[in-house]
């Protein structure tokens, strides 16, 4: 009897852990609680524990608490004399094993790297032991005097260790336990967690496996992924830095390495082969970013720490540089190599300059490189689609991960050989996010709907032709690198309702491109430096693939510089200067509209591929432009097109509007039929709108019926 319960670890036969030091530590724990249980049944029945026959009663708890100083000594009396509580107290006399030697993350090995005393080993133990033994529960419960309070709290290790003194240091945050994260307790709140004594002690249960059993594979949460072949040949100047530092310098505290790259690129695998030259082990978070919150992230910076891992974190789990700061700053003690992901060097500038190893950039993918990449990924199906891969390659400026993601869905849904399935696939994955500095447009014209004259028809071609050929003449004649991969820019100017937002959603349709048109009254800011901030957003967005961005009104933001006479003239002309550089930059197609084209600075009129001029319509136009405006299900046989088109000069826009007018007003009336009458007034109406008169002889035969409508 004395052999089985000297070897016992725990309540239940049979549980042990595989570290030598747990196992004595937990034993600690589970005789110090079966001693605690005997002393409750002599306190609250006045019988020893081999003459009940029943659970120890609980008692008032606030009478238990008077009186624990009332019977201090008579407890230890008890502990030496009472047959039961003294054979236990005999069991506490071993000295624990030594900790050298104990494999690395476990219960031993933990003791040792943190320099733990024994009443820090003893709660740790005592917490692991609840999680280990199902049957710890209702024993705690009896301990504390309470049947709902079954989780080890500081109040019990009070109760069970010999200097209860000693265990107030484990209520400090700066407790080694607590600072690297293998304690936790729930947040305060509730009827019984009125102070931090009463609050629960919690080995989070991925730290109890490696803690109790060393050597345990990695939970699903965290994956060791091995660094691609030969990648640690292509390691850059500041990556192999990093790696020599990672291998020469003992971590003693956090450590953040920051990697630099846009969506979807590999900083994984950049991390992996930086762990694989300075010889560690690298796992990558894939919880999800849910389950960071709270002590997620310490928890996981703790199992690699234990495990010997550097952890690597992507952007998309962590996020802004206050989001990395708060999940971060936790982790200050804990002696790791976390590898963060970021989109942009701003995104670490909330954290602590002591902390941070130099910034590694993830090179962005060439042409050449994301056709590679095509072809890999894509396999057998490349054969059938050799022109749509170079066209996507230069479209969409996808980095790995996100070509692998779009493969896995086409082969996934075996439609990779019918033509346009890969742009349709590229087009759905991509992630524009622009907020609300610009609305995505719908085009709704066809080409034919577009009237312009001959020399504007051709020069629009042009512009069309120019985008069509980008990937042919960048890529197959070679100016790509002149020209830095640029896209194209236009400047559609001309009077108002001349065509040109018709014009840029014709592109947009005949292109095949994602349109946008900014809203230049939440991209430009009053406050210096914001309205770069907001263009930076936009263009950025925007050049993950070619798009079109309509910039309506644009001398708004584009007008001239103008001479620095305070400090908000010399921003303001820095805003220009920016919106420059990054349009010479831009890789899609860039619109600019307006009616003030002398408005506009002269350094974006010699930047701009194209310059189409919309002139007011001659009336040949004009009666194409009539034709064309009324809608199909309305009668038009009784309108005059000749006579509208030769005595009002009116531009498309124009025209559209009072022939949206007219339907309206006849369709309470004439039904589908539209009368000469009904269109010559909504003519006068127009006039009226735009503040432009118009004598009655102008109307002709129908100037009775302007009259009658003017006299009501």
């Amino acid at each position: 009897m004395i052999t089985r319960q000297a070897e016992a670890v725990t309540l239940t036969p049979g549980l042990a852990a595989t570290d030598a030091v747990a196992n004595f530590w937990l034993r600690q724990a589970t005789v110090r609680l079966r001693r605690e249980i005997c002393w409750c049944w002599r306190e609250r029945t006045g019988r020893s524990a081999h003459d009940a026959n029943a659970p120890p009663p609980l008692s008032d708890r606030l009478l238990a608490a008077l009186d624990i100083s009332r019977y201090w000594e008579a407890k230890h009396q008890f502990f030496q004399t009472d047959v039961t509580a003294s054979y236990l107290s005999g069991l506490l006399c071993d000295e624990p094993p030594p900790a050298a030697g104990s494999p690395r993350g476990g219960f031993g090995w933990v003791t040792g790297a943190l320099n733990l005393d024994d009443v820090s080993a003893f709660v740790l133990a005592l917490s692991l032991a609840d999680a280990l033994d199902g049957a710890m529960g209702p024993a705690i419960a009896a301990c504390l005097n309470d049947s709902s309070r079954t989780r080890p709290t500081l109040e019990l290790a009070q109760k069970l260790w010999d200097r209860p003194a000693e265990v107030m240091g484990i209520a400090d945050d700066a407790h080694p336990l607590r600072r690297c994260g293998l304690l936790t307790e729930p947040p305060a709140g509730g009827a019984h967690e009125a102070s931090e004594w009463d609050r629960p002690l919690i080995v989070p249960p991925l730290l109890s496996q490696r803690l109790l059993f060393p050597g345990s594979a990695l939970p699903g949460v965290l994956a060791t992924v091995a660094p691609e072949v030969g990648a640690t040949d292509t390691l850059s100047d500041a990556a192999r830095l990093v790696a020599r530092r990672l291998a020469s310098e003992p971590a003693i505290a956090l450590r953040v390495v920051p990697v630099c790259g846009p969506r979807g690129s590999p900083g994984v695998e950049v991390g992996h082969a930086i762990s694989a030259a300075a010889g560690r082990p690298l796992a990558a978070w894939r919880g999800g970013a849910a389950e960071l919150a709270g002590s997620g992230i310490q928890t996981a910076a703790a199992l690699c720490w234990l495990s010997g891992h550097d952890l690597f974190l992507s952007h998309d789990e962590v996020g802004d540089n206050q989001a990395a700061d708060r999940y971060l700053k936790p982790l200050q003690a804990v002696p790791i190599c976390v590898f963060l992901g970021i989109r942009e060097r701003a995104d670490i500038g909330h954290l602590p300059a002591a902390t941070l190893l130099p910034c590694v950039d993830v090179a962005r993918l060439t042409y050449r490189e994301r056709i590679g990449e095509w072809r890999k990924v894509l396999g057998s199906m490349t054969d059938a689609l050799d022109a749509e891969v170079a066209e996507c390659a230069r479209r969409f400026r996808y980095e790995k991960e996100t070509i692998r993601t779009v493969a896995r869905g086409l082969h996934a849904n075996d439609v990779g050989r019918i033509p346009g399935d890969l742009l349709a696939a590229c087009r759905a994955e991509l992630p524009l996010d622009m907020g609300d500095l610009a609305q995505e447009v719908t085009p709704r014209f066809a080409p034919d709907e577009l009237v312009l004259p001959y020399r504007e028809r051709l020069q629009f071609e042009d512009v069309f032709r120019a985008m069509a050929s980008l990937t042919e003449v960048h890529y197959g004649w070679g100016t790509a690198k002149a020209w830095n991969e640029g896209g194209i820019s236009v400047l559609f100017a001309g009077p108002s309702g001349t065509g040109k937002t018709m014009a840029a959603e014709v592109l947009a349709k005949r292109l095949d491109l994602p349109m946008y048109r900014i809203d230049l009254s939440q991209v430009v800011n009053k406050y210096i430096g914001e309205t770069e901030k907001n263009l930076k957003r936009l263009f950025d967005a925007a050049d993950m693939s070619d798009t079109l961005l309509l910039f309506d009104e644009a001398d708004a933001l584009f007008g001239k510089r103008s001479e620095v006479k305070d400090a908000h003239d010399r921003y303001a002309n820095l805003e220009i200067s920016y919106l420059l550089e990054r349009m010479e930059r831009f890789k899609g197609l860039a619109i600019l509209a307006t009616n003030r084209k002398k408005d506009l600075d002269e350094a974006f009129l010699r930047r701009l591929r194209y310059v189409i001029d919309f002139p007011l319509p001659e009336r040949a136009e004009r009666k194409r432009i009539w034709i064309r405006a009324i809608p199909e299900g309305a009668d038009a046989s009784a309108l005059d097109f000749d006579f509208l088109a030769g005595q009002f000069q009116l531009a498309g826009g124009h025209i559209r509007s009072l022939v949206f007018n007219a339907c309206l007003q006849a369709a309470g009336s004439t039904g589908h039929v539209l009368t000469m009458e009904r269109m010559v007034m909504a003519v006068k109406r127009e006039y009226d709108k735009l503040n432009r008169s118009v004598g009655l002889e102008a109307f002709g035969p129908y100037a009775g019926a302007v009259e009658r409508m003017e006299r009501g």
